[in-house]
């Protein structure tokens, strides 16, 4: 069967109606606790950095705050087979270290406001951290939920809905912070922004906990492991359940991965690692920019924070429709276009003066293309995985994702001091046409991931 043959298989009707299936609402309050503190650690903390007179090389590194979350597949095992106590017994193994890491990122975040950046910027990059390493374990758990609670044909519209809530998350930590700084003060949006985290908590006692299904072929491979460690002469008995745990949990989701894919696994994580490091290098400076343009508080919580956002969620949205309506990889090829395209019209703003205007039209477009390359490029991401080692597999991919961008951004502040933002933005945009030769290559070499039986929806489906 073709990608296109595929995708005729679902009516427009039938692709929206795909948002009312209840686990998919449930992603959308998810989604927020998720998105929450990403602009805390990165866009809006960078924001408030400069106005209290940080310089922007110092910007720069502090957002190396956020590559924690390009490391989360090193304990992404933990969270996928350490059973916390009591918190497991209690509410499951994706819930407990969902709400573990939900208490981590309220506790992180009152510590932030408790820290001037001018006398206290030490322990506020600290309390950051604390944000960063809770806030990725969430995610850590909450795609496991995602990918464990759906078949394979909802993926896109779970991970339209979990954009929606993302972005509303973005909302309240872009938009609603600058507002309350504006009004009174950084400390009390900070603080603020820990007492919406309950919103997640709630939320994380509310849903049920994923039925996870292992396949047969899976679990025999995990058998003849221990088996071989449980012969005569060979580990002890503690030693060898431990090297058995590790092996299980560690050594077996990245063979995997490379057993079903072949030779392309190299083509594929090199893609996944080079999809957003344009738009999130740019992202770096984007809250230094609008300050030294001259844009105020106010102005950029309303239009790039809080418009722009919603852009952002009709995009999202608008994304799980096109993935379900002509498939996975074709939206990849196009977003990535188009988020390379809206980059460099940054370049272009950065010619003009504080207009508002012309900063609508600019974040219009950004934020729309993003919205729409966010769906896709979860879809495919969840359907690389193999739901028994869910969380692992699907942290390996979003930390590489994450990691060459969020340490190549750091040195953006470099950038724009050495050259200007004019280039650092054509800079920015350029990073990204690798990743569309290879959606390119990718699309050819494979027929689209939910439309023939590749070795991945084969996976998926049994």
């Amino acid at each position: 069967m073709t990608e296109q043959k595929a995708s005729q298989h679902k009516s427009w009707l039938q692709s929206f109606n795909v948002y009312l299936h209840p686990r998919v609402f449930a992603m959308l309050f998810l989604g927020f606790s998720a998105g929450l503190p990403l602009f805390l650690v990165f866009g809006t903390l960078s924001f408030w950095l400069r106005k209290e007179g940080i310089d922007r090389t110092t910007i720069g590194y502090v957002s190396w705050v956020a590559i924690l979350y390009g490391f989360k597949f090193i304990w992404a095992p933990l969270v996928d087979r350490l059973q916390l106590p009591l918190l497991t017994y209690w509410l499951g193994q994706r819930r407990s270290w969902m709400l573990l890491a939900q208490i981590g990122v309220l506790i992180g975040l009152w510590l932030m406001a408790s820290n001037n950046p001018s006398t206290q910027l030490t322990a506020l990059v600290l309390a950051a951290l604390l944000v960063a390493f809770s806030s990725a374990t969430q995610d850590i758990s909450i795609d496991a939920w995602r990918i464990e609670s759906v078949e394979i044909d909802l993926q896109g519209a779970m991970a339209g809905t979990y954009q929606l809530g993302y972005r509303l998350g973005l909302i309240l930590a872009g938009g609603g912070a600058f507002l309350i700084a504006g009004s009174y003060s950084w400390s009390t949006a900070y603080f603020f922004m820990g007492c919406a985290m309950f919103i997640g908590m709630f939320t994380t006692l509310l849903i049920a906990e994923p039925a996870r299904q292992i396949e047969q072929q899976t679990w025999e491979q995990e058998q003849r492991v221990i088996q071989y460690l449980e012969g005569p002469s060979r580990l002890p008995y503690g030693l060898r359940n431990l090297v058995a745990w590790i092996i299980g949990a560690v050594v077996c989701p990245f063979v995997d991965f490379f057993a079903r894919n072949g030779i392309a696994a190299i083509s594929i994580l090199l893609f996944i690692g080079l999809f957003r490091i344009s738009d999130i290098t740019m992202g770096v400076m984007s809250g230094p920019f609008y300050a030294d343009m001259g844009y105020t508080e106010t102005q950029i919580g309303l239009v790039s924070k809080t418009f722009g956002i919603v852009v952002t969620i009709i995009g999202a949205l608008l994304g799980g429709v096109l993935v379900m309506r002509y498939g996975v990889m074709r939206m990849l090829i196009i977003s990535a276009i188009m988020v390379v395209l809206t980059n460099l019209v940054f370049a272009w703003l950065a010619t003009q003066g504080p207009e508002i205007a012309l900063l609508a039209i600019v974040i219009t477009a950004d934020n729309l293309s993003g919205g729409i390359a966010g769906s896709a490029f979860i879809a495919y991401l969840s359907g690389l995985t193999n739901r028994a080692y869910t969380a692992t597999q699907y942290a390996l991919f979003s930390s590489l994702m994450l990691l060459p961008a969020k340490f190549i951004g750091g040195f953006s502040g470099k950038i724009v001091d050495g050259y200007g933002y004019i280039q650092f933005f054509i800079y920015a945009g350029l990073l990204g046409v690798p990743a569309i030769l290879l959606a390119v290559y990718l699309w050819r070499k494979s027929e689209d991931l939910f439309g023939t039986k590749t070795a991945t929806e084969n996976q998926i489906r049994k």
